[in-house]
């Protein structure tokens, strides 16, 4: 593996949770109150930016999901899909969890919930698009959050970026298909064009851009402090965009919400049941394939969380600011931090049952990029 991929992917493990992150739920909040006091008292402001679309792309979302989006992508070495082969263990066990069983959980989740035991205490024109939202939201995968689950669960760093790097690639081909898909089968009208102009928009050209970037930046001497300081300087400009997005979003939704507020803790009720069912079950197959625990955390925890910016811009495209898809896309932003923290308590607190059996490798042994450097001799 490269030096700048090695690089790359230790700078990615050390990642913490920052300020934003770790209080991702409150920020949510505060944006559904501003957005909803905005949308009441700028009604046409709101509506204008509802109007300003280009062959169905709303402009000013897509220039916030390309700020939001693409300083994230900047993150992700592609050239670190050589490491694939190396972990395929847990490369394959979450494959497997993202790609044949979460959307498909995710829409048999949103039938069950949405579609049938909450369907009394919801807006029987917005069912569809509800359960729309929670399928759009679980065919994509996490990107940039998945560096600090890894973190915090002490997950090897090179499997990580190697695992983002894939499904980044896999999204450009599998995304569309299967949304329209799980939508055909819930008898929901699938406008094919606007599916995959979103993925052209909000996939393929972010990925080019960033993945562009990259290689010119890292080019030369300095090449990894040089990405370093620009993904430092975008990275506030990504969250102001998120949280922007947020605000459009709930001024449209507002009144909807403040008439039905049960309306975001029912949508709460499958995402949180399929986040512990997906990383449960990546967690108990990667330990039946003896992968070691620094695989299973990250690959647990990349197989339950949602490429949530995504989600939000696909479900605008597709249904409009004021549908329920959208919303829908907005709950699992709302609860993802929370949710994924106590996930990966219980992985952490669960690492000696998981090493148990005989022939699970240690970290040391399987893990060679995150072993200790060896102290430096005394000086005389």
């Amino acid at each position: 593996m490269s030096v700048q991929c090695e690089t790359g992917a230790r700078r990615a493990a050390g990642s913490g949770m920052g300020l934003f992150e770790r209080y991702l739920t409150l920020w949510v909040a505060l944006c559904i109150a501003a957005g909803i006091f905005l949308g009441h008292v700028f009604n046409n402001s709101f509506q204008a930016i509802g109007r300003l679309e280009l062959a169905q792309v709303n402009l000013p979302v897509a220039v916030l999901v390309w700020l939001m989006i693409i300083p994230m992508l900047l993150k992700v070495d592609l050239h670190a899909l050589r490491g694939v082969r190396t972990y395929w263990r847990g490369i394959g066990v979450t494959l497997f969890v993202n790609w044949a069983i979460k959307p498909f959980s995710m829409a048999l989740l949103g039938w069950l919930f949405i579609g049938w035991l909450f369907r009394p205490w919801l807006p029987l024109e917005q069912i569809d698009s509800y359960i729309a939202g929670l399928i759009i939201l679980a065919a994509a995968p996490c990107t940039a959050m998945v560096f600090v689950w890894s973190h915090l669960t002490n997950g090897e760093p090179h499997y990580t970026l190697s695992q983002v790097a894939l499904n980044d690639v896999i999204m450009i081909v599998a995304f569309a298909p299967i949304v329209g898909l799980l939508l055909g089968l819930s008898a929901i009208t699938v406008p094919w064009d606007t599916l995959l102009l979103s993925v052209l928009v909000y996939i393929v050209i972010p990925l080019l851009i960033a993945n562009l970037w990259r290689n010119v930046l890292l080019k030369g001497e300095h090449g990894i402090q040089r990405l370093q300081r620009v993904l430092d300087r975008l990275h506030p400009v990504s969250l102001i965009a998120l949280l922007a997005t947020l605000v459009l979003l709930f001024g449209f939704q507002g009144e909807q919400i403040i008439g039905q507020p049960l309306i975001i803790a029912l949508l709460a009720v499958p995402i949180l049941i399929q986040v512990f069912f997906n990383s449960g079950l990546a967690y108990l197959l990667n330990r039946a394939v003896r992968s070691p625990h620094c695989i299973a955390g990250p690959s647990a925890l990349i197989g339950a969380s949602n490429f949530f910016e995504l989600a939000v811009a696909t479900a605008i495209a597709l249904f409009g600011f004021e549908s329920g898809a959208a919303l829908a896309t907005v709950v699992g932003v709302l609860i993802e931090v929370p949710v994924m923290l106590l996930a990966v308590g219980v992985i952490n607190r669960t690492r000696d049952w998981y090493e148990q059996p005989a022939g699970i490798p240690g970290y040391a042994e399987c893990c060679p990029s995150a072993r200790p450097a060896p102290a430096s001799p005394p000086r005389h």
